[in-house]
């Protein structure tokens, strides 16, 4: 393992760590002047770190993220054209030479694998995409998740399509066949994929810092955005407070301020939520404004 690639995983820890906006700010501020490859990126899981933040609730935090990620993207993309790969757009000719196309419509696609659609909602369709699987019901559902990997990305049609065909025949295999559950799951994925809301997992599959076999086994909830994971805890947390029963007495007292209103008049309870070696929790409620909170 290279030393940048152990550098960049230690700063994956820092931004899952990061308390605030301003530590964020200031870790992708470090990143902007650094050097990658694409085995640096997918041995270090930085890239899917950063993408991850471009659906940040801060748009200081997500814009800094999403240009970041587009510096990296274009890097990547110099380094194989120097090593010897056809630019997008461009056509091999006899000679060897590269004749620029036009770009291309939505309803007229351009089909060679390496190249990328000019299209503003790319699907299997526009790029003239088909199943290879041999069987119809699987070349559908490897045609459904190309649709939903390829809406926004500027990916090559071939990487796509590899990727589309890996997600498919993990879940097939997973689901012992083209099974009701086989169904299931590649809706499940579809769906999750489409979120319009949730860029960061499209991007993180098509790149490759998502395994396919990682993401057929993945749950809604884990395929979720931070920012939806995020608005999930907060109303778990709000249920959970609902639920405590009214009938058990809460102690009055004035020993918690309330980080909201600034007032001392709180009433609490204390629950054993964890193992039994494990300090109680305990749950206040400002009497005056209605602020919850809650530590261990």
């Amino acid at each position: 393992m290279s030393d940048a690639v152990v550098e960049l995983k230690k700063t994956v820890k820092q931004l899952q760590s990061a308390v605030n906006d301003q530590e964020l700010l200031a870790i992708l501020n470090t990143l902007k002047a650094k050097t990658v490859t694409e085995t640096i990126l997918r041995e270090s899981r930085i890239g899917l770190a950063v993408g991850k933040l471009r659906t940040y609730s801060s748009k200081p935090v997500s814009d800094l993220a999403k240009d970041i990620v587009k510096h990296w993207k274009t890097a990547v993309e110099k380094a194989k054209l120097k090593a010897g790969g056809a630019p997008a757009g461009a056509t091999p000719t006899t000679n060897g030479a590269a004749d620029k196309k036009p770009a291309a419509s939505a309803s007229t696609p351009i089909t060679p694998t390496g190249s990328i659609p000019n299209v503003s909602t790319r699907s299997s369709k526009t790029d003239g995409v088909k199943g290879k699987t041999g069987d119809t019901t699987r070349d559908k559902c490897v045609e459904l998740i190309y649709d939903a990997l390829a809406c926004d990305s500027s990916g090559t049609i071939e990487r796509i399509s590899d990727k589309a065909h890996a997600v498919e025949k993990c879940v097939w295999t997973n689901m012992g066949g083209t099974t009701s559950d086989y169904k299931s799951k590649i809706r499940s994925l579809f769906v999750n994929l489409k979120d319009k809301s949730n860029p960061g997992l499209r991007t993180s599959i098509v790149e490759g810092l998502l395994s396919p076999e990682k993401f057929s086994k993945m749950t809604s909830g884990e395929m979720a955005s931070e920012e939806r994971k995020a608005a999930d805890k907060k109303i778990k947390e709000e249920n959970f407070f609902k639920s405590l029963s009214a009938a058990e007495k809460q102690a009055e007292t004035d020993a918690f301020q309330c980080s909201r209103c600034k007032q001392r008049k709180c009433i609490y309870r204390q629950q054993q939520t964890r193992s039994a070696d494990e300090p109680m929790t305990t749950f206040v409620t400002c009497t005056v404004c209605q602020n919850k909170w809650k530590f261990s």
